[in-house]
């Protein structure tokens, strides 16, 4: 991920876009940072705040959050603790980010190993939907359509997961996909996780205890596969220091690219039951 140059790196990331959609996105979306993504999501943040009543120190508690179980995961990026001011305080990106509520760039790489049967203490599988955007509907529209899939998959709900590893680009973000996937209502998220019940221990569903890609990091194409590590040693009770008490299930939720400007070019939502 890093080139020992910023801008190489994000143009590394950037180009990954439909070529067609480029040069049209990096002229609407322009902005200091020189982030596409980045500014995308500041315009996700900027309806968070204007129609769905989500606040800065909500988003910034979020970010001190992952920043908390990153603090647990010895294989996190980002292992010091900061403080929700300190989130606030932190350098513009893209207004309302901060540098602390967005994931870094972050070398790393995962791995894990598929078996069939159901001995040892592999967990089961409950669904696995993968879906690819094609450019009609909005990011979040599509994590919405494609948590339903996953739903009617798995013959659970929200209501019934213990931990879930999901696509924080932004701090900003867990508490969209969290109301997009059915976990939280319209505005409830920035609620419930600056209360803390969304941390290991807390009362509701705990979210990227391993850090997430705010703090955990976030190596692009290993992403998927350390979601998929870290739930699996939670189903297995072998996440040291931040062990989820007694979960039984897990989802994974990954996505990727956007099309269209809007669409993301893929979602993966993976539910996993402890043996």
């Amino acid at each position: 991920m890093w080139t020992g140059s910023r801008a190489e790196t994000i143009s590394g990331i950037e180009d990954g876009l439909p070529a067609d959609e480029r040069a049209r996105l990096r002229v609407e979306l322009d902005n200091d940072a020189g982030s596409v993504l980045m500014a995308l999501n500041a315009t996700w943040v900027r309806h968070q705040i204007d129609d769905r009543g989500t606040t800065a120190e909500q988003i910034a508690a979020a970010a001190a959050k992952a920043r908390r179980c990153g603090a647990r995961n010895p294989l996190a990026q980002f292992r010091t603790p900061v403080t929700v001011d300190e989130v606030l305080a932190s350098p513009a990106v893209v207004p309302p980010l901060t540098r602390l509520m967005c994931s870094s760039f972050t070398d790393g790489a995962a791995a894990a190993v598929l078996a069939t049967g159901s001995g040892g203490r592999a967990p089961r599988v409950r669904a696995s939907v993968l879906r690819s955007g094609r450019g009609e509907l909005d990011y979040h529209d599509r994590l919405h359509e494609t948590a339903d899939e996953a739903w009617k998959a798995s013959g659970v709900g929200p209501e019934d997961i213990d931990v879930v590893e999901l696509h924080d680009a932004t701090a900003a973000e867990e508490l969209y996909a969290l109301e997009s996937l059915g976990f939280f209502s319209p505005g409830e998220a920035g609620v419930v996780t600056a209360a803390g019940d969304t941390d290991v221990g807390g009362s509701r569903v705990c979210v990227n205890p391993s850090g997430g890609l705010v703090a955990r990091g976030h190596p692009l194409g290993a992403t998927g596969i350390c979601q998929i590590v870290e739930v699996v040693s939670q189903l297995r009770g072998s996440a040291a220091g931040r062990q989820v008490p007694e979960p039984r299930l897990a989802m994974t939720v990954n996505t990727g690219g956007i099309m269209a400007g809007k669409d993301t070019a893929l979602v993966a939502i993976h539910v996993l039951e402890r043996n």
